[in-house]
């Protein structure tokens, strides 16, 4: 169950993000009055797609995952979502509801803040709404790669893909892979999870990975980088 603390316990501006500097005194206060600190421990849902969006969130500490659900239970995994991060950006721009499902890997702390606070933020301050714009459009880039990765790329490819990302998330410091089921990297590779099973299988023996358990261990990035570019 999600535990929420006191406001106080999600500063402003000492939060990880650069837009947050830019904030002048009178913003940071009346962000502070309209923010709620919460911790969402591993499995629940941050952000449900479709429910109806009333925050934007930022993520303090922690470690989850942003997915599209699609029918009969097929999910594609669009992005891990680190601390330093938002979600719900669009809700402060005129979205009523998620565009995405977002559910946590480990604990996550999150940061909500009213999105009428957001916008008007945006609103009043250039930098700010320029900092806050960026980082939406980069959430679109993630998608519009996603998208571009499973239509025109072969399982190998996107089996490839899929272990370079996520390992670079382990190369800053994250445990990514003993997070993770072997279904969740079949949903970031848009491959069943019997394929996925069978390719890391055939990469295992090709000497690319190591597998170990839950953990996996990229042992040739320029063979897996290969294999990417030739999809």
């Amino acid at each position: 169950m999600k535990t929420y603390s006191t406001p106080d316990d999600c500063t402003l501006p000492g939060l990880d993000a650069p837009c947050f500097r830019d904030l002048l005194p009178e913003e940071v206060s009346l962000a502070r009055e309209s923010k709620t600190m919460v911790v969402f421990h591993k499995g629940e849902n941050l952000a449900k797609q479709g429910a109806f969006a009333s925050s934007v969130l930022f993520i303090i500490d922690g470690l989850a995952k942003r997915y599209v659900e699609g029918d009969a239970g097929r999910n594609y995994n669009i992005s891990l979502v680190k601390s330093g991060e938002f979600l719900g950006l669009s809700a402060a721009f005129g979205a009523s509801t998620y565009p995405y499902s977002v559910v946590a890997l480990s604990e996550v702390s999150a940061c909500l803040i009213e999105k009428d606070t957001v916008a008007s933020m945006a609103k009043n301050n250039g930098t700010f709404a320029h900092s806050i714009i960026s980082r939406y459009c980069q959430n679109n880039n993630l998608l519009y790669t996603a998208i571009s990765k499973l239509t025109n790329k072969q399982m190998n490819g996107r089996m490839a893909d899929a272990l370079l990302y996520l390992d670079s998330a382990r190369q800053e410091g994250q445990q990514v892979f003993t997070q993770l089921s072997r279904k969740d990297i079949a949903d970031f590779a848009g491959v069943s999870t019997e394929s996925a099973v069978k390719l890391l299988k055939s990469f295992e023996k090709d000497g690319l990975i190591k597998l170990d358990e839950k953990d996996i261990v990229l042992l040739r990035h320029a063979a897996l980088e290969d294999l990417s570019r030739r999809g």
